[in-house]
């Protein structure tokens, strides 16, 4: 009965964090197209606008690219048991990336005031970038205290945030607000960021709550 009901306890947990998995892929595999594709058309428009910053915006991009690709790997509990190295090395290059990334991102923004975008969408990219690279440091702070818990924790708040690069493309794409101006998407940037760690946080309790029950099922089971 015992070694039966083990993987059936981790199963529902197991099913969650392949839902939000599967999320993910399907965000990415709707903004690289419709986003990014001008990465391989140099005759693209978009180029121009892109011109002034381009040295830049190429560090952000690789950067921000590790950390969004690389992120998924670090909360598989079946990578990190067989390959330990391969985790801290994933889990160093991502957080490089983030520290790259993100101040990157805010003076890109900040760049852009020039050609016409509001000081208020600036903000909130500070915002974004400060909460991202916070929430990656105070994670890498309890790694290296041997604190493995909280780290997991505050890595999957630091992942949360990173994701609003995607959940802003896709909202502002699917609903066709991207095309009501810079102020819609500065909204857009506002809600993901919000409610970034309140997800994090919820996806946290879930987990907790399918550990609570799973040990409960145990004890009942030597009970019995």
């Amino acid at each position: 009965m015992s070694t039966m009901s083990a993987p059936l306890e981790r199963r529902p947990w197991l099913r969650t964090k392949y839902l939000l998995f599967a999320a993910i892929g399907l965000m990415l595999a709707y903004v690289i197209p419709h986003d990014e594709s001008f990465l391989v058309h140099p005759s693209d428009p978009l180029w121009q606008h892109y011109r002034p910053f381009k040295w830049w915006l190429l560090p952000h991009g690789i950067a921000g690219a590790c950390a969004l690709l690389l992120g998924p790997m670090q909360f598989s509990d079946r990578l990190r048991a067989r390959f330990r190295q391969l985790h801290r090395v994933v889990g160093r290059i991502y957080v490089a990336g983030v520290f790259v990334a993100a101040p990157l991102g805010f003076y890109i923004q900040y760049f852009q005031e020039r050609t016409g975008d509001p000081r208020s969408f600036s903000i909130a990219a500070a915002a974004d970038a400060a909460l991202w690279l916070i929430a990656t440091g105070i994670a890498m702070v309890f790694i290296l205290k041997g604190k493995v818990q909280e780290h997991r924790q505050w890595m999957t708040r630091s992942f949360a945030v990173a994701l609003v690069f995607l959940e802003g493309r896709v909202i502002g794409g699917v609903t066709g607000w991207e095309d009501l101006g810079v102020h819609a998407s500065e909204t857009i940037v506002w809600a993901c960021l919000a409610f970034s760690i309140l997800l994090a946080d919820l996806v946290l309790q879930w987990q907790e709550l399918g550990r609570s029950r799973s040990a409960l099922q145990r004890r009942q089971a030597v009970s019995l």
